[in-house]
């Protein structure tokens, strides 16, 4: 991967929503991760949250229809690197997801975790809501080049 990108690059997978097929996504997010000289830390952090975003699409967007893809999409920006997981589920309400799930009040709670365990990790988060779907933009900010 070349150190000074100047315009985005594109590496797209599709899989069936199918779990034990986030294994890909790990490997293509560590993968593009280390050649972008993202730190151990980060590089967990980074795959961490893809397998999540892949988890949700697979679990609650799609409800485990193998039938239906779930669209990953790592876009290499010279800034950051950019991971948009789609999927042809209905959608939630954000706002019913709790956003400290580390609060006394929210310890016990069921759902939320994974959301917030991606909010932690990378510098953005952003959900897109649509009658083709849900999109989930998952962005860590590059390191500066050596």
């Amino acid at each position: 991967m070349p150190e000074s990108t100047t315009q985005a690059e594109t590496i797209s997978v599709r899989i069936p929503s199918r779990l034990e097929l986030l294994g890909v996504l790990d490997r293509v997010a560590d993968m593009l991760s280390e050649g972008l000289d993202f730190d151990e830390d980060a590089r967990s952090q980074i795959t961490m949250s893809v397998i999540e975003a892949g988890t949700n699409a697979i679990q609650h967007g799609h409800k485990r229809n193998a039938s239906l893809p779930v669209d990953i999409e790592f876009n290499v920006k010279p800034d950051a690197l950019e991971i948009v997981v789609h999927d042809t589920g209905p959608g939630f309400d954000l706002k019913s997801i709790n956003g400290d799930m580390t609060s006394p009040e929210h310890l016990l709670d069921p759902r939320g975790r994974g959301i917030y365990i991606m909010r932690s990790c990378m510098d953005g988060v952003d959900y897109d809501f649509s009658t083709s779907g849900t999109t989930c933009r998952l962005t860590k900010k590059r390191p500066p080049a050596h």
